[in-house]
């Protein structure tokens, strides 16, 4: 009920200034903030919305190079654009909806117009450098938090033209964060493929590409498993390539105006769509859509005037049409991929085959577990799902109401065993976190066909609860977490887990929402502190900080973990491990070495790795007994 005595007064009404509303509200500006084990995490947008300026000089023609450094908690940005105005190089990082991508002219088909970005990164750092270099001279400007701390008087340089920017995100802001290699290679990939003729040096190595985004596809399928050649087609503002592949599902990148659309949008439908015209004209036969595009690897880049994202992060494209006076996004798409790929097609027979025999494929096993599928639906339904295996959350994807930033932080933790889910499901966040209960071990699936997914009740239920089961276009969980003991028995369930969407659902890994959660190893407290250790290294420190012989716990499953104590493990400093599959890793020799049958190599594997594993028990002994000796002395 509300408060009658409250005064709504001149008082009542407050202004923030432009670093205070960033800082106040960063979801607005940046989408979530997380803690960089999601590859579109904060920190890696401020990474972006400082390169997209430097991109957007190269598209102008100024500048072939970009130097990037980024350490544990720096990052630096060089380009050799035009430089910002020197007279105006404060009010570029400073001031919101000023920039130079207003004035059509000088940026016809920039990333972004709203001149927010770089404004973002500045209010979100506790340490801001710009510095610009034009025409024989350098300005020098410097920011903690947005706010100007040093205005540096315009000198002389022998320096190129171009830009400059330092920065470090805000600890405060991005709690526990760290930067993974993998995910800022990946940025940086996407920039070098979809900018043919730009350089960009990054830690000391080169990134660099002939084919654009015929490259993207050769680092992301591997060449055993085309079922093609790849094709590559291009034309005024419009650049795909795709082919098809041994896995299933459907894998798709796609870009605007050199911005990654993890989300899509009108573009990506199009190209969807424009795929099963395509085909079906070519062949002369209506097939199924979900068998033209089972198993496709694609790619798709349009560059379009004044674009409209759904949100400041630009991950998904609004837009209609390719510009004011331009044709829709559709009639674009499609007409281009109706022209040169039924062209390649026709010039390239073999290839026309293979595709063919890869749709065939795709409808025989479609056909095949039409039956089973029925079935399984109907036992899913039967079984109660949502009562008994899973305890959901109140979010999802499909939810037009719900607030953007719980849609992206919702997470499915995966467990076994009762005492396991009721720790979590006790402690979890009840609006955005939900619980699926495994009975058993599930089923070593490698080697089999989607028809065990819908056989097997677990994996039926599974899906039913991730609702993939016709593609991770409606995934209900932004993040799926993986949360079982570290003891054999765990990790072998924890390997099985993995091999089931490996399997089936290599798309949902390839694009980040697979996880692992990282639960202490270790409590070590006394009257006053409470600490947690993840390894035996923090367990050490944290004894010499507290000393006078502390009490240790050692924590050996996730039953053990009361729920109280459990809902600090997956809260705001939650720890979570993403599987990242790199471009040496080809899935079918990974599932076939580690979960196939005991061949001669994993053999000798065992046997080569023994005396390792024999150091790490020797290592554990230790440990407990220092533990035991510890606890007794105490």
């Amino acid at each position: 009920m509300a408060e009658k005595n409250v005064q709504y007064t001149e008082d009542s009404i407050k202004s923030l200034d432009w670093k205070e509303h960033i800082r106040l509200r960063p979801g607005m500006y940046i989408g979530k903030l997380g803690d960089g084990s999601a590859q579109d995490d904060g920190i890696y947008v401020l990474v972006k919305e400082i390169l997209d300026n430097s991109i957007d000089e190269h598209m102008m023609g100024h500048g072939r190079t970009i130097e990037i450094k980024i350490s544990e908690h720096k990052v630096e940005v060089r380009d050799y654009g035009r430089g910002i105005p020197l007279g105006k190089v404060i009010d570029c990082v400073s001031k919101i909806n000023t920039g130079g991508k207003y004035d059509s002219g000088a940026f016809q088909k920039s990333v972004g117009l709203n001149g927010v970005g770089t404004k973002a990164v500045n209010a979100l750092s506790d340490y801001f450098k710009v510095q610009s270099y034009r025409d024989g001279q350098t300005k020098v400007a410097e920011f903690e938090k947005g706010e100007l701390k040093e205005d540096k008087e315009v000198t002389s340089t022998s320096e190129r033209n171009g830009t400059k920017i330092v920065f470090s995100p805000d600890p405060t802001v991005f709690k526990n964060y760290h930067f993974i290699p993998e995910y800022l290679e990946n940025q940086i990939w996407n920039y070098a493929f979809l900018n043919a003729g730009l350089t960009i040096n990054f830690n000391g190595k080169k990134y660099f590409s002939d084919k654009g985004l015929h490259d993207l596809l050769d680092r992301k399928v591997d060449d055993d498993s085309r079922r093609y050649p790849i094709i590559h087609l291009k034309g005024n503002d419009i650049e795909m390539a795709m082919t098809h592949s041994n896995q299933y599902g459907e894998e798709y990148y796609s870009f605007v105006n050199g911005q990654f659309t993890t989300q899509g949008g009108t573009h990506l439908a199009a190209f969807r769509e424009a795929i099963v015209k395509a085909v079906r004209e070519f062949f002369k036969k209506d097939y199924d859509a979900s068998d033209i595009r089972q198993s496709i690897v694609a790619s798709i880049a349009v560059r379009v005037q004044e674009p409209v994202f759904e949100s400041q992060t630009k991950t998904k494209l609004g837009s209609q049409s390719v510009g004011p006076d331009g044709p829709t996004l559709r009639t674009f798409v499609n007409d281009f991929i109706k022209t040169e790929l039924d062209n390649y097609l026709h010039k390239n027979p073999d290839a026309a085959n293979a595709l063919l025999k890869r749709i065939l494929q795709s409808e025989r096993e479609r056909k095949e577990i039409s039956g089973i599928k029925k079935l399984a639906n109907e036992r899913a339904k039967k079984a109660n799902l949502h009562n008994k295996k899973l305890r959901d959350c109140r979010v999802h994807y499909d939810d037009a109401k719900a607030n953007e930033d719980a849609k992206n932080n919702t997470m499915l933790f995966i467990t076994e065993g009762d005492s396991a889910s009721g720790s979590i499901t006790k402690s979890r966040d009840v609006q955005t976190q939900a619980v699926f209960s495994l009975r058993g071990k599930p089923l070593n699936c490698f080697g089999m066909t989607k028809k065990v997914v819908y056989e097997n009740e677990e994996f039926n239920l599974l899906q039913h609860a991730l609702n993939i089961e016709d593609g991770i276009d409606g995934l209900r969980y932004r993040k799926i977490v993986i949360a079982t003991d570290a003891d054999v028995d765990g990790m072998h369930i924890r390997l099985l887990i993995m091999t089931y969407f490996l399997q089936f659902f290599p798309d949902l890994v390839k694009n980040g929402h697979l996880y692992i959660l990282d639960t202490p190893l270790f409590r070590v407290r006394n009257k006053k502190e409470t600490i947690y250790c993840y390894s035996d290294e923090e367990r050490r420190n944290a004894i010499a900080k507290l000393g006078n012989k502390p009490e240790i716990t050692r924590f050996k499953g996730l039953g053990e973990i009361s729920p109280e104590e459990f809902g600090g493990f997956i809260g705001e400093d939650i720890r979570l491990e993403p599987i990242i599959l790199r471009k040496d890793t080809k899935i079918a020799d990974l599932l076939s070495f580690f979960m196939g049958k005991n061949t001669p190599n994993r053999q000798s594997f065992i046997i080569d790795n023994l005396k390792v594993e024999k150091d790490i028990l020797e290592e554990k002994d230790k440990v407990e007994k220092v533990d035991s000796e510890e606890n007794e002395a105490a």
